[in-house]
Parts: structure tokens; sequence; C-alpha cells
């Protein structure tokens, strides 16, 4: 009787693990288009893979915002094609934040770096 209970155990065991080990990885590997180098990935010549991600790092107000809110900023300064247009996204979008931050009684915390200074060192600007 012992023997079949662990038996089971092992083959329920090995059922739930076989569809976890066939998942894709997630996350930010070196794999095609993942890269830092010309054709792909987030550095001077990704191309359509130019990628920036806003979040609360670079994001006054971050805390403060639903997630469409996040996803339409965020998207608002990708759309930027020059850096003077995203200093001016993001000078909107810091005093919107302040006037939020003060009606909820909270302290906006800075921004621990300028999204635009970083996009415009990665190439996103010309």
């Amino acid at each position: 009787m012992k023997l079949t209970y662990i038996a089971l155990l092992a083959v329920l065991g090995a059922s739930l693990a076989a569809p976890v080990a066939a998942q894709p990885a997630g996350g930010q590997g070196m794999g095609p288009g993942q890269g830092m180098g010309p054709g792909g990935g987030m550095g001077p010549g990704g191309g359509k893979a130019m990628r920036f991600t806003f979040d609360k790092n670079n994001t006054p107000g971050w805390a403060l915002m639903s997630a469409d809110e996040r996803a339409a900023h965020s998207s608002k300064m990708r759309s930027a094609k020059t850096y003077d247009e995203c200093k001016a996204l993001q000078i909107e979008h810091h005093q919107a934040m302040e006037v939020r931050a003060k009606e909820k009684g909270v302290t906006l915390p800075a921004p621990r770096y300028n999204g635009c200074d970083r996009m415009k060192a990665r190439g996103f600007f010309k």
C-alpha cells in the first residue's frame, strides 16, 4: 500500500511539473531580437525592436495612476519623435502628477533617472 501511495505521488508530481517545464522562458534573455546590438534590442540600430520601459523608476506618480493611465502614458512617451517633444510630455505629466499627489496628501517621489535622457542615449531620437 505504501509503495502504491509513493508511486501515485511521483506520477502526480511529474504530471504537474511537465507543463511548467514546457513553458517558454520569459524574461530578458539574449535570444533573437533581445540583444543590444544592430538588428534588435535596445541600442542604436535596434529598428522596430527598440523598446523602453516606463515604470516606477522613471515616472513620477506611477503609483497614483491606473493601469490604463500607465499604458497611455507609456504609449505617449514612446511616440515622441524628438527629445524636446519627450521633455514637453514629461513636464506635462509631472505637473499633472504633482496636482494628484497634493490632492491625495502624498509626496511625489523624484524619478531615479530621467526617461527622456535614457531614450536619447539609446538612440530613440535623432
